[in-house]
């Protein structure tokens, strides 16, 4: 695949873009095709994912098919240590769309590795990449939706059925797609973010959300707030009903460990506002700082 000239440049912008991020952050970014740089990436994931380093969530030897079939592995080293890696593959060629299976990286090189990425498919002619994440990690959903400007596009209820890592046991595997414009990312919409919206305003609000979310968490609370299993406020309503916000826990991953039955309650309760919201034809375009999404409608932004 050969990139268009506007893939050329947004291809450079990404790249400036990476390595002003691995400079800042003191690392160094590469692809990696070797046996034993690949199974130093698949033991990466296994810390990550708290798993024994014998069974890791991508072992060595499917990354080294993946990048055999076109695919990249592309890892942050800080000195000889890994500290962060994604793997990307080519989807459907019609549409030079990739997929990202999986990314992590220490605090602070995500923006690197995922810039990195994008540079390395925009030179091979892909216009979008794709990747699921948790959605009750509100760090990562602000990660890709405002840092990176990616749309949460599908909701994906128990995408991967019963999960036995570290991270994920004991919980349901509900995933958030995402969609990301690689020549063209969405700019952030800091006031789609929530940052002016009040948290708990009943009165603010539509007296008459959707069934589907009047089901949400419990009853409805004053006009559009719906009860989250902490007893807070879950799912609120502009008055123009173009935005809906959905509240996630602080730490899901802290929670699971401390209290799964709460956290399985989050589930549940998130997804039924998910799975309402996208029925509307809603996508995920925003995160708050204090665990807030933006849903929205493209008919219903601004001319």
């Amino acid at each position: 695949m050969t990139a268009a000239p506007e893939q050329s440049a947004a291809r450079e912008r990404a790249a400036r873009l990476a390595d002003a991020a691995a400079r800042g952050a003191g690392v160094q970014l590469r692809t990696v095709d070797d046996v034993a740089g690949l199974a130093a990436v698949a033991d990466f994931f296994s810390d990550v994912w708290r798993t024994p380093r014998s069974t890791p969530p991508y072992p060595a030897e499917v990354l080294h098919s993946l990048v055999h079939a076109g695919g990249a592995v592309h890892a942050a080293f800080a000195g000889d240590r890994l500290a962060g890696a994604s793997v990307a593959v080519f989807g459907r060629p019609a549409d030079a769309c990739a997929y990202s299976l999986v990314a992590a990286a220490d605090r602070g090189l995500g923006y690197a590795v995922k810039q990195a990425q994008r540079a390395w498919l925009l030179e091979r002619g892909a216009r979008t990449l794709r990747w699921t994440f948790d959605p009750l990690v509100g760090r990562n959903a602000r990660f890709n939706l405002v840092k990176l400007g990616a749309t949460g596009s599908e909701y994906l209820v128990d995408f991967y059925g019963p999960m036995t890592d570290g991270v994920n046991d004991g919980d349901e595997s509900d995933r958030l797609t995402v969609t990301w414009d690689l020549a063209a990312p969405r700019e952030p919409d800091e006031t789609a973010d929530r940052t002016a919206a009040p948290v708990t305003a009943p009165a603010a609000l539509d007296p008459s959300p959707t069934p589907g979310f009047a089901r949400a968490g419990g009853p409805p609370r004053g006009g559009g707030t719906h009860v989250a299993p902490d007893g807070g406020p879950l799912a609120l309503r502009s008055p123009d009903g173009r935005r809906v916000w959905c509240r996630v826990p602080d730490d899901i991953v802290a929670l699971r460990a401390t209290d799964p039955a709460l956290a399985l309650s989050w589930r549940h309760a998130v997804r039924e506002v998910f799975v309402a919201a996208f029925a509307e034809g809603r996508t995920a375009t925003g995160m708050s700082r204090d665990g807030w999404y933006t849903l929205t409608r493209e008919e219903d932004s601004p001319a």
